[in-house]
Order: C-alpha cells, then sequence, then structure tokens
C-alpha cells in the first residue's frame, strides 16, 4: 500500500455552510463569527500555530533530526508484478519500458507474492525474502550500479590532507 494507492471514501467532502442568508438559517447576521473581535474581522487570519502571545507549541519543543542529503529513494516492485509481467529478465530498463518504474528511478524488488517460474532480475536493491523466492524458484538476483555513499565527502577528506600535509613545516637539515 502505498499513499498513491489510497482512495477517499464516499461523501467525504460536506456542502459549504450558506452564511448570512437570514436569521431563520441560524447562521444570519453575524454569520456565525459572534461579536467584534480580531476573528470577526475580514481578512482576519492569525498566523499558523499563533496561541494569542504565548510561546507557541512548535517553538517550545526542541529540534530533532535532520535532512539526509545523500538519501536515496527507492522504486518498490513486488514479486506479485514480476510474476503478472510473464517475462523471464527484468532490468530496471525493461521496468520502465512496461511502465512500472520510472526511468530513472533506482529500483528495490520486494518479496511480497510467489514465483512460480525461473526468473534474472537486476536490481539495486533486494529484500532477504525476495531473493530467498527468486533463488527457490530457480533464478538469479544480481545486484546492479551500487555506488559508494557520498564519494564528494571522500574527495573532501583528500583535500583536506592533501592541504594539511602541504602547511607541515619543513624539517632544516
Amino acid at each position: 500500500m502505498n499513499l498513491s494507492t489510497i482512495r477517499r471514501p464516499r461523501r467525504a467532502t460536506e456542502k459549504p455552510k450558506r452564511v448570512g442568508r437570514g436569521m431563520g438559517s441560524g447562521m444570519g447576521k453575524t454569520s456565525t463569527r459572534g461579536h467584534k473581535g480580531q476573528r470577526s474581522r475580514s481578512g482576519s487570519r492569525m498566523m499558523r500555530g499563533f496561541e494569542g502571545g504565548q510561546m507557541p507549541l512548535h517553538r517550545r519543543i526542541p529540534k530533532r533530526g535532520f535532512t539526509n542529503i545523500f538519501r536515496q529513494e527507492y522504486a518498490i516492485v513486488n514479486l506479485e508484478r514480476l510474476a503478472e509481467l510473464g517475462e523471464s529478465t527484468f532490468t530496471p530498463e525493461s521496468l520502465a519500458k512496461a511502465g512500472v518504474v520510472s526511468a530513472s528511478a533506482r529500483v528495490k524488488i520486494l518479496g511480497d507474492g510467489d514465483l512460480k517460474k525461473a526468473l534474472t532480475v537486476q536490481a539495486h536493491k533486494f529484500s532477504k525474502s525476495a531473493q530467498e523466492k527468486i533463488v527457490k524458484a530457480g533464478g538469479k538476483d544480481e545486484v546492479i550500479g551500487e555506488v559508494a555513499v557520498a564519494p564528494e565527502k571522500n574527495e573532501t577528506i583528500k583535500k583536506a590532507e592533501k592541504k594539511a600535509k602541504s602547511q607541515e613545516p619543513k624539517a632544516k637539515s
């Protein structure tokens, strides 16, 4: 299940309430806004999280964590989907051509579903259950294109070491 596969329930949206249409409606005169005050005025919208001057909750809670700029997203494909396609060899290119993943996506194979025939699957990552099921069915799982994490970091470290060496005082002879 993905966020993209969730459907909203029937009649999930309510009709908007019509205000200012007479006292008999129960929403006439002040149009459910009450009398005076900041919230009754037109164009009045306090910023999100505003608590009337009190330190807002999102500022009282400490910061946590960080965003990893080297994070790699994978398009997930289950064995069940591979079995449906009916081919015997799968690569990221063939999956993109079949419309299963986008052309630029890194592919991870998960073990949901059963395999009846041997498949040769090339992907960037496999789950343990997927590997076991592919091998058990007599197929092959090939990991491709594993790139070392953050190669830029290695270059930065090398440059720093080189700079440190060049700045060392030379021994007098």
